[in-house]
């Protein structure tokens, strides 16, 4: 590192980045909820005293829902707020660092230790709760990033950018309201758990529906119904064989991943009495979208394959299963790899952690399409945390991760805003 990366890496507060951490996982900001709002107002305080020039503003919800490239939500909201701050002479900002301040729910709080998700308890060199993975040690992470570029009393020859955003967690709510304020950047980084790596692509995520009829009757006599859950299974059974079609050989970035584009069955409701055949079995799930894959593209092959299934079925031939797509629609999204973006980060790691990184792709969807696609901006993953831990009763993150990560992010902003003293 040169005298100014030093300067501001050393101008990092270690204890206040976890300090913030810590503040944040006991704010419980399931997406949907007020404390997203919370969070949002907070941090709009912590830029705007730092200088940045904010840019707060409640999202038009019902503006919002009839746009016709909405990407879908799950959770009931009733408000949410947008954040996007700069620092630095006007314009497009040569870099932005983004993160969202939602989390998923807690699930079997049994399942947790002392039952507190929300504790934010440092043990064993790690901090443990939800959200401390995904994402809110990025989030720390950027903010840590924009008190340093302060705290050294650097000079930005181009602008530097931090967006947090509400949403992610249900298909991007706020990072679609972010782009449609028009707020753009020459590159974005979002710090979302990467296990060390630089995630350059993302497969999508589609959620979907299925209603799959049945013939009520008494438990006694069930040979004059038809149970849905017995139509159910030909149906699942296709979707499985749908799934391993579209696995065969993916894209090499996904670098020996043996499953990038699951589909995934995660909510089944049948019947409403023990002694009853059930007349009705509906099933949610999500469909992962290969890269590149239109999303009307990969919506047909759901419904074909279930179409198909029925077709073969003596029950389902005349009682079709209805396939539909509610809540969250994350398409695919990736970065040119030839993009200086990616050296520039690999290089930054190089300088700041002393170690060599590989680029790899996320089965998963996130904010990326949003920013790369609806935006048109070069973005890419790389944040604190193993991603096996999110969403998990064992969330948590690394202390030592955190910091090294943020120095690296400190540098990339160093490096891509020019600063100097």
């Amino acid at each position: 590192m040169n005298t100014i990366e030093s300067r501001v890496v050393g101008a990092i507060d270690e204890q206040s980045l976890v300090t913030d951490l810590v503040r944040m996982i006991r704010v419980p900001s399931v997406t949907g909820t007020d404390a997203e709002s919370e969070l949002q107002h907070w941090h709009a305080g912590e830029l705007s005293a730092l200088g940045f020039d904010v840019d707060t503003w409640k999202l038009d919800l019902a503006g919002l829902a009839a746009h016709p490239d909405h990407p879908g939500t799950e959770a009931p909201r009733t408000e949410g707020y947008g954040v996007a701050a700069t620092l630095g002479p006007s314009g497009v900002p040569a870099l932005v660092l983004q993160g969202h301040v939602d989390v998923v729910p807690t699930g079997d709080l049994d399942k947790w230790d002392d039952r507190d998700p929300w504790s934010g308890t440092i043990r064993h060199g790690a901090v443990h709760g939800r959200g401390a993975c995904d994402m809110k040690a990025g989030v720390v992470a950027n903010l840590a990033v924009a008190r340093a570029l302060v705290a050294a009393g650097v000079t930005l020859e181009k602008p530097f950018g931090v967006h947090t955003v509400v949403s992610e967690e249900d298909g991007g709510l706020g990072a679609f309201a972010t782009m449609l304020r028009g707020h753009r950047a020459e590159a974005a980084v979002l710090t979302e758990p990467t296990s060390g790596n630089i995630v350059v692509a993302n497969a999508g995520a589609f959620t979907f529906e299925l209603r799959v009829p049945g013939r009520a009757a008494h438990g006694s006599t069930r040979l004059a119904g038809h149970s849905a859950i017995d139509a159910f299974l030909p149906v699942h059974a296709a979707i499985a064989a749908l799934e391993r079609e579209r696995n065969t050989d993916p894209d090499p970035v996904f670098d020996g991943n043996p499953l990038p584009y699951p589909i995934s069955i995660g909510t089944l409701r049948a019947g409403d009495w023990a002694s009853s055949v059930p007349d009705l079995l509906v099933a949610e799930g999500r469909l992962g979208v290969r890269l590149g894959e239109p999303p009307e593209q990969a919506r047909a092959a759901l419904e074909n394959a279930v179409a198909e299934a029925c077709g073969r079925d003596p029950w389902l031939r005349d009682h079709p299963v209805a396939v539909s797509w509610p809540g969250g629609q994350f398409a695919s999204g990736r970065i040119d790899p030839a993009h200086p973006l990616v050296s520039e980060v690999a290089g930054a790691i190089r300088s700041a952690e002393g170690r060599e990184v590989a680029t790899t792709a996320a089965p998963y969807g996130s904010d990326l399409r949003l920013y790369s696609g609806l935006g048109g901006i070069p973005t890419l993953h790389y944040g604190p945390g193993d991603v096996r831990f999110a969403h998990a009763p064992r969330e948590q993150v690394d202390v030592d991760e955190l910091i090294r990560t943020t120095r690296t992010l400190a540098v990339l902003a160093v490096r891509r805003c020019a600063a100097h003293l």
